[in-house]
């Protein structure tokens, strides 16, 4: 190619880019387009509101949760959920949105208590180190088998907590999963509490239904 020819090429290129003043409005508008879509569908923050979840969540915590995990596969006991209350709760409460822990899955038989005081899941013990110090697993008596396709969820401040115990009358106080949100799966603000979330290992322990 002769040299002007080059030139001319050139010169045609730098012609046809967009100015900074044009293409900056787009950058925007395709940045917040894909905030909202992994907001809505994808990650979502959400805040502590109350003192239901200490110590392993404070009051004004952040946390992350995962909208698409459920899409997937089933919630699975021990992991901290956000969810939508059914009516009965939210009459209650005002509150849009609660987070708490899954300590039955579908066909769970939960009884409180043994005569150590713990929670049994289908007959077997629930070891709970990550209770609120000086908290009991529950002061309020129940026998409950999950509905399959629900949840029963409690706080791990008991003690603090509005939670499957006190819904009893409505489906065994469950939770049905289409209500759940998602699953918090990390911890990022304050920062020097930074954590993620997996379930504790006395789950690990509970039998499956048969």
């Amino acid at each position: 190619m002769a040299d002007g020819q080059y030139a001319a090429a050139v010169s045609g290129e730098i012609k046809n880019k967009r100015p900074l003043w044009v293409e900056l409005p787009i950058l925007v508008v395709v940045a917040v387009l894909v905030a909202v879509v992994v907001r809505t569908f994808v990650v979502q923050t959400f805040y502590i509101p109350s003192e239901s979840m200490e110590n392993t969540l404070l009051k004004n915590d952040k946390v992350l949760v995962n909208k698409v995990v459920y899409r997937t596969r089933d919630p699975r006991r021990g992991e901290v959920v956000v969810f939508r209350p059914p009516a009965s709760w939210k009459a209650e409460t005002g509150a849009d949105d609660y987070i708490k822990r899954i300590v039955g899955i579908g066909g769970d038989h939960i009884v409180c208590c043994d005569a150590q005081q713990r929670i049994t899941i289908n007959g077997t013990p629930l070891d709970e180190d990550y209770l609120f110090p000086g908290d009991q697993p529950s002061r309020e008596r129940f026998d409950v088998t999950v509905p399959i396709g629900r949840i029963f969820v409690l706080g791990d401040h008991r003690s603090d907590s509005g939670d499957s115990r006190f819904h009893l009358l409505a489906d065994s106080g469950t939770v049905p999963l289409d209500r759940v949100v998602g699953e918090a799966f990390v911890l990022f603000w304050p920062f020097d509490r930074a954590r993620t979330f997996s379930p504790p290992n006395a789950f690990a322990h509970i039998p499956a239904v048969h």
